[in-house]
């Protein structure tokens, strides 16, 4: 079974994982093209909310299946748990191979002899700041919501497994108002500002809750509300902000290259995180000294990751066009013949898929 998990999650890995870049930027150029579609399509005002549903509905569908179980365990329960995660992929899949390719990239897109050692002495800032922004988010945020139960058990005076999964949901759930806030602030004080001020109240609160642990777990819900808050903190900054600030500090030509090296790198960190989280807090000891311990690491690491964000991403136009424009004029000074540059044409695209175009 064990390895039949790691067989899956690597298929997964190569599929999802793949897709994952290119739909982030396919999403930023297509909210790029009109105004209706800047709300519709921007993967920071939607995108990160609708992943992070995916976090509370999993603990919503876990609480349905245990109690169709009668709370007890048994191999049913995660059995049925695991199919039903086939539904979505399923569906979406559906509607990606029906997908073309946005206006910008029909434009701009270089198939072949992409020039890396230009594009890396133009963009080697941006892209380090983006990459390590991404680690230092997903360091943190992925252990402390993947062991959102277990932490919330150890301080459970009840600690039985349904109630650690519903106030783990709970505590997920606080990631919903972030994102929402964290969409409403990029606009209007920019992608940069948003996830350097995210990143230093996400620390600055874990901080607080590390520092103070003692006092504060004594009254259980208190712990419950503000753990809740400081996810939040984390998705109101670089949980909204790290796709737009990945896809919109690079030109077309290279978006889906650098964001999809900025995206690996960050789910390095997931993993590095996820790995270490448990062995941290058991060698500080059981108990609250552990549990102060992964709170002010993790912490550090927000901290460190507003600094990277603020001295590495760059304050970029909101119009993709610009960057692309200064991008080929770049290549041209440098004597890259960008006379190639451009993807298929609308209708040659469309043959692939099951669009059919208006004659």
């Amino acid at each position: 079974m064990f390895w039949m998990m790691i067989v899956g999650r690597g298929i997964a890995g190569f599929g999802a994982g793949g897709e994952y870049p290119v739909c982030g930027t396919s999403s930023a150029e297509a909210s790029d093209e009109s105004a209706v579609c800047v709300y519709l399509l921007d993967p920071g005002i939607y995108g990160a909310p609708l992943q992070h549903q995916g976090f509370v509905f999993a603990g919503i569908i876990a609480l349905i299946v245990l109690a169709c179980y009668h709370q007890k365990l048994s191999e049913g329960v995660w059995r049925v748990a695991f199919g039903l995660g086939i539904v979505l992929p399923l569906t979406i899949f559906f509607f990606r191979i029906r997908m073309i390719n946005s206006t910008q990239y029909r434009k701009h897109a270089i198939k072949q002899n992409i020039p890396y050692m230009l594009a890396i002495r133009r963009y080697w800032k941006p892209m380090l700041g983006t990459s390590l922004a991404w680690f230092c988010y997903d360091f943190v945020t992925y252990p402390f919501g993947i062991f959102s139960s277990t932490i919330i058990s150890q301080f459970n005076p009840n600690n039985t497994l349904t109630e650690n999964i519903g106030y783990g949901t709970v505590v997920n759930c606080f990631y919903l108002p972030g994102c929402v806030v964290g969409g409403l602030l990029m606009d209007r004080i920019g992608r940069k500002q948003t996830m350097t001020l995210g990143f230093f109240c996400w620390g600055i609160l874990g901080f607080i809750l590390g520092g103070a642990l003692g006092p504060i777990q004594k009254v259980f819900p208190l712990f419950v509300i503000l753990y809740g808050i400081f996810n939040s903190f984390g998705e109101m900054g670089p949980g909204v902000a790290t796709f737009l600030t990945a896809s919109e500090s690079f030109p077309t030509p290279l978006r889906g290259h650098f964001m999809g090296l900025a995206a690996a790198v960050g789910k390095a960190g997931a993993a590095i995180g996820t790995q270490v989280f448990t062995p941290i807090q058991t060698s500080l000891g059981s108990g609250q000294k552990g549990q102060q311990g992964v709170f002010l690491i993790g912490s550090a690491f927000a901290i460190v990751g507003g600094i990277i964000t603020w001295v590495f991403v760059p304050d970029m136009e909101k119009d993709l066009e610009g960057e692309d424009v200064k991008f080929r004029r770049y290549l041209e000074e440098n004597g890259f013949d960008t006379s190639g540059l451009g993807g298929e044409s609308l209708t040659e695209e469309a043959k692939g898929t099951t669009f059919k175009l208006d004659k």
